[in-house]
């Protein structure tokens, strides 16, 4: 019966319903493109070092884990290659320069990463070849860069830099193709690291070539599960250095906290809205239905069956809102530039979605209790 009155009232009153519906679709279409951009956005900052070959990232002393102000010297690597436990060390060096397209186009600003071939720090690559020889102009495209140029295999890149005063031009060969690891919310081509120590910004006159220096060396363990004693080891045995794991290396990358803090409070008051409007929907409903209900109870309906209808009620057209906002969306956001730092993983897509499923009842509790409290005879105007 519940379930019958429930919807049998949907479906006469449609415009009525359609309306709230619309709104709580307008609710998930920010929920959700709040948590698209939250993810993108931490993703196209920490993508490379999230998904790192090692465990443990090694700075220099007093930089507070600043991959751009930290110095590692390969002198240093030596040593942590020392380290008992230790498995494998990589230098890596960051440095952002300009893409040149082939066609002439507006040059595209991305992360060159410089990498030791076969160390930690090189990614996997899923088509072509890893890098091999130190000194190669060989380098490894991410797919960022292969969306904007559509770069293969064989293809030949122009990179350009301001090295003291003048602007230089780099050819590079494409030899492999990897997933997206952006960096610092650019696309990210690596290369050997000494061709990276070569042809980066600012490496002209007065830069001492006597030591081979990056900004990180990344550190792969014996046994990742002993992570936490080793990065204490190694800052013992190893002097002026700094170890941290992957999380926190990309937490402490600039604005990355205070962003997906800031995003996270809109979640949070976008959420309290969609409470407050269905709340207040379904409260304006209760008033002008009261006498309806009135009847109904005077005729024998039972408060159950009068809260469940309500319930019913609230659930379904919250319901059909939250997958009318979520197909709008997936549509949104597909229709998005490759440049757009939007994303929906699968589990951010489906909390959210469950939390907005939710906002209906609570914001219908009010009603409902409303609707259980009233009386008969007071509802038709028949009490003294």
């Amino acid at each position: 019966m519940a379930f019958y009155l429930a919807l049998k009232e949907v479906w006469r009153n449609k415009g009525r319903f359609l309306l709230i519906a619309a709104v709580v679709a307008l609710i998930t279409v920010l929920v959700l493109f709040i948590a698209g951009l939250s993810e993108g956005l931490a993703a196209a900052n920490r993508e490379y070092i999230e998904k790192l070959n090692g465990e443990l990232l090694v700075f220099q002393s007093g930089t507070q884990l600043s991959t751009t102000a930290s110095r590692i010297g390969r002198s240093r690597i030596a040593e942590l290659r020392r380290v008992d436990g230790v498995e494998a060390v990589g230098q890596v060096g960051f440095t952002s320069v300009k893409l040149v397209p082939p066609n002439g186009g507006e040059e595209i600003n991305i992360s060159l990463i410089g990498v030791e071939p076969g160390q930690p720090g090189e990614p996997p690559v899923f088509e072509g070849q890893q890098l091999e020889r130190a000194r190669s102009n060989n380098v490894i495209v991410d797919e960022g860069v292969i969306a904007r140029l559509g770069a293969k295999v064989g293809d030949t890149i122009r990179v350009k830099v301001t090295q003291g005063t003048s602007e230089e031009f780099f050819d590079l060969t494409v030899t492999g193709l990897t997933d997206r690891r952006q960096y610092f919310f650019q696309p990210a081509v690596f290369a050997p690291l000494v061709t990276w120590d070569r042809i980066r910004p600012d490496t002209g006159a007065g830069q001492s070539n006597s030591e081979l220096v990056s900004n990180v060396a990344v550190v792969r363990l014996r046994d990742p599960a002993n992570a936490d004693a080793m990065k204490q080891i190694i800052e013992q045995q190893v002097s002026n250095v700094e170890v941290a794991d992957r999380r926190t290396t990309w937490e402490a990358l600039p604005g990355y906290a205070a962003q997906q803090s800031t995003l996270s409070t809109q979640q949070f008051f976008t959420f309290f809205i969609g409470v407050l409007v269905v709340g207040g929907f379904f409260q304006i409903q209760t008033l002008q239905k009261v006498a309806q209900i009135g009847m109904l109870k005077a005729i024998g309906l039972s408060n159950w069956t009068v809260g469940l209808t309500a319930l019913v009620q609230i659930v379904t057209v919250n319901a059909i809102g939250v997958a009318i906002g979520a197909a709008g969306t997936l549509a949104l956001i597909a229709s998005f530039p490759v440049t757009v730092p939007i994303s929906i993983a699968g589990s951010t897509a489906l909390t959210s979605v469950i939390a907005l499923l939710l906002i209906g009842p609570l914001g219908g509790v009010v009603s409902v209790i409303a609707l259980l409290r009233i009386e008969p005879l007071r509802a038709l105007g028949m009490a003294q």
